[in-house]
């Protein structure tokens, strides 16, 4: 039985030994090399007596029939017969180095329904996170089943305490911002008192929970989702959940918790301090009386605007927290599907943080 492997011939062909291993593979392969760097154009060998031929013999022939190629030379193998033959069929494809076949080129069509698909499957995994959060949040703590209170109070310590000092130097630098480009146009009508009232209403309605909202994702939300990413790629989530213990109670619960007690806080504080970058900017330098200047911010001030805040902190806590997890459960890929996440969050936190406002914002204009 022939087994040609590349056309051509030659008056001396090489002739293989009856075991073709390691040492005699070896030989045969110098041998090949020596005729191809003697400026032969063709060299053949003689697998005729070849009674067993294992891999590191093929993986020499390999050798050879590349080292042919690369000098424009053919090697032609004749004779192979019975195990040797079909050895040498299967390894085909390897001994002739064919190029693998190229994949297909996906269509529109294809990337589009791919791209729905795999929003579809994000949809569902955020909505089967949503009721396990809301189960093991609320309802299973109504029922008996208590919160993990020690890793509640590390999350407060962490979400909360440490957070103080950003939030509060932030605002109180936006009070003083909002204060001064008020006062700017205030001034052209001598009312530059107003800016007590325009401070208060900002910081309570809308720049205390906005701006507490996207440290607290930026600064927050970014450690969850970088924590909960690495406990899955190294594979910490899976050997929770075989040991029986349920992620969303374990893991989600205190966060979302810890993130519904700190965001409203910290908001409150947010408030304070924008005020009081306010305070700064209308005694420092407008001037204004600090008596005359606190009474038209407690006359300005009220629970309602005070209330929508804190409503708003509320749920951009939520948002926050789901948001996180979500992306945090979902990562793929090792430190750079980390990274990747842990992006992918705190920008879908600040988006859906501005699209909660604006809802918001429709909402309180027509009630």
């Amino acid at each position: 039985m022939s087994t040609p492997i590349s056309p051509g011939g030659t008056e001396a062909p090489l002739v293989a030994p009856a075991r073709l291993s390691l040492d005699a593979g070896r030989e045969l392969w110098g041998a090949v090399r020596a005729r191809l760097d003697a400026g032969a154009r063709c060299v053949a060998v003689d697998l005729r007596g070849v009674e067993r031929l294992d891999t590191q013999g093929a993986a020499f022939l390999r050798l050879a029939m590349r080292a042919a190629r690369e000098r424009g030379a053919d090697l032609r193998l004749d004779g192979a017969q019975g195990q040797a033959a079909r050895l040498l069929d299967f390894l085909r494809p390897a001994l002739e180095d064919q190029p693998a076949p190229s994949p297909p080129q996906e269509g529109l069509l294809e990337r589009l329904g791919g791209a729905v698909f795999e929003r579809m499957d994000e949809l569902r995994s955020a909505r089967d996170l949503g009721v396990d959060a809301l189960y093991w949040s609320v309802l299973a703590p109504a029922s008996g089943k208590g919160l993990r209170w020690g890793a509640l109070m590390d999350e407060l310590h962490e979400m909360g305490v440490r957070a103080i000092g950003i939030v509060t130097l932030l605002n109180f630098l936006l009070g003083i911002v909002i204060a001064l480009l008020s006062a700017a146009q205030l001034r052209q009508v001598g009312q530059t008192i107003l800016v007590a009232d325009l401070v208060v209403v900002a910081f309570s309605t809308e720049l205390g929970a906005f701006l507490t909202g996207i440290i607290v994702s930026a600064r927050t939300g970014a450690a969850i989702t970088a924590e909960l990413a690495t406990m899955t790629v190294d594979e910490e989530i899976d050997a929770l959940r075989s040991m029986g213990l349920n992620v969303a109670r374990f893991l989600i619960a205190p966060k979302l918790w810890a993130l519904l007690l700190v965001v409203p806080a910290l908001t409150v504080l947010a408030m304070a301090a924008g005020n009081a970058g306010g305070y700064v900017v209308g005694i420092a330098l407008l001037g204004e009386s600090s008596v005359a200047w606190w009474n038209e911010m407690v006359g300005a001030a009220t629970l309602g605007d005070m209330g929508q805040g804190l409503l708003k902190s509320a749920i951009f806590a939520v948002i926050i927290g789901l948001v996180a997890c979500h992306n945090g459960l979902r990562v793929a890929g090792g430190a750079r599907g980390i990274g990747l996440a842990t992006t992918r969050s705190v920008v879908m936190d600040i988006f859906l943080i501005i699209v909660a406002d604006m809802i918001f914002a429709v909402f309180f204009f027509f009630v």
